[in-house]
């Protein structure tokens, strides 16, 4: 029976290993090989790694790979993508081919306004608090000055604080709300840092004003920035001409409108446009990670937005006008390119240099194509031939590798798959009939 431990952040990155060894699996000295196995061979490197967060044992591999033959505002890039799925890399892929003569990829910034909330409780009378607020106004600008200063050189810093009244939703409740331009930056710890100096402000001067009484006093509750982003917004956008036939610059007018009516399904239908936004993600996400940002951020701040109607809904969005082909997307998208794992993780650095060292707005713009190019080869796929036959191609290594097939064996059944559909049964009982 487990028992808790003291101090374990304490132990050494030894001592864990065999704390964890020992207590939570069956075979103490194999997963101990297991997790030195993927230990960086430089212990520079290593050491780099483990000190990114708490209580490191070992390294967790996902491939890195490349999606080439991207066309975006006429400027060609390859993508680095992090993911473990199969087939989401060859449908980007195929999705940048398939553009790349049709004029490719076009892309806009619709905003960059990041949002941070001091959010705060106050029982007195509504007139009397923004007249307060709107006399400390200059204040929250001047006590941050020491923050701010250093961005504000680059053309950031805080934009505007305004005080919203949310009593109505829950008694007493209000919030000053803030908005950053943080350029290259993400800007989290600058955000936040701002957000903590204001709630500061607010206390000293609420306290020093000697307007409110004591049933009136200001309880500031928390200060945090918002992973909401509706204003950081990028448009990315592919379109071509309709013909009867498709050409190498056209579609067809049925898989136009079959593509248009598969969107419209997912913007009217929960359960298609929880999948269909899953697929838009798998771009996102895959590029995100490689590039050293926070997919968690981005996937709560896209799915908040695909709500933002009153109903979950796609994130796409497809038009037939004057035999023109249209299909766009636009994305919530808080990036940054310098800071944080940007310029520490080797491989982060990489992949930002594969980017040709895109500045933040350049990679919003990069990582919202990703997404469209994965959605639109998933849709190409599903109003066609359907999911399965290429997702189950690509998967059929992934399967080899589970039964234990050896090179030669591997070689003969990529071969006979090549025109078969595969599933996990018919490729064992291939397997099995060369074996045996």
């Amino acid at each position: 029976m487990q028992t808790p431990v003291e101090g374990f952040s304490r132990f050494t990155k030894e001592e864990k290993i065999d704390w964890v060894a020992k207590n939570y699996t069956g075979n103490s000295q194999e997963t101990k090989d297991l997790l030195a196995t993927y230990w960086n061979d430089d212990s520079k490197v290593q050491q780099l790694h483990d000190e990114f967060i708490e209580n490191t044992l070992s390294n967790y591999y996902l491939p890195f790979a490349i999606a080439p033959n991207f066309l975006i505002n006429k400027k060609l890039y390859a993508i680095p993508m992090v993911i473990e799925e199969s087939s989401v890399v060859a449908a980007a892929s195929k999705a940048a081919k398939f553009w790349l003569g049709r004029g490719g990829f076009k892309t806009t910034i619709l905003g960059t306004e990041k949002v941070g909330q001091v959010h705060f409780m106050y029982y007195g009378e509504p007139l009397k608090l923004n007249s307060f607020f709107e006399a400390i106004k200059p204040q929250f600008f001047k006590d941050a000055k020491s923050i701010t200063q250093s961005m504000e050189k680059r053309g950031g810093g805080i934009k505007d604080i305004t005080l919203h009244d949310l009593s109505d939703k829950l008694k007493g409740y209000y919030q000053l709300h803030c908005t950053f331009e943080t350029l290259d930056a993400m800007g989290a710890n600058f955000i936040n840092s701002c957000l903590e100096q204001f709630a500061k402000t607010l206390q000293e001067q609420a306290s020093n004003a000697n307007v409110f009484s004591d049933e009136e006093e200001l309880e500031v509750i928390m200060s945090i920035l918002s992973n909401y982003v509706p204003n950081c917004v990028v448009r990315a956008e592919v379109n071509c001409p309709i013909t009867n036939k498709a050409t190498n610059a056209s579609v067809s007018r049925e898989f136009a409108e079959k593509l248009k009516q598969a969107v419209a399904i997912a913007k009217v239908e929960p359960y298609r446009a929880v999948t269909h936004n899953k697929g838009i993600m798998n771009g996102i996400d895959s590029v995100i990670l490689a590039t050293g940002n926070d997919f968690r951020a981005v996937e709560a701040g896209v799915h908040a937005y695909a709500s933002k109607d009153g109903n979950y809904s796609s994130l796409t969005h497809a038009e037939i006008t004057n035999d023109i082909f249209k299909f766009w997307i636009d994305v919530p998208l808080a990036l940054g390119t310098v800071g944080g794992l940007t310029s520490l993780h080797p491989m982060v650095k990489t992949a930002l240099e594969i980017l040709q060292k895109p500045t933040a707005k350049e990679l919003m713009q990069i990582v919202a194509v990703a997404g469209l190019a994965q959605n639109f080869a998933a849709l190409r796929s599903l109003v066609t031939t359907g999911i399965q036959k290429g997702h189950m191609k690509m998967h059929l290594m992934n399967i080899l590798n589970q039964l234990g097939a050896d090179k030669n064996e591997k070689t003969q059944l990529i071969g006979y798959f090549k025109d078969k559909m595969v599933s996990n049964a018919s490729v064992k009982e291939a397997l099995e009939g060369i074996r045996s």
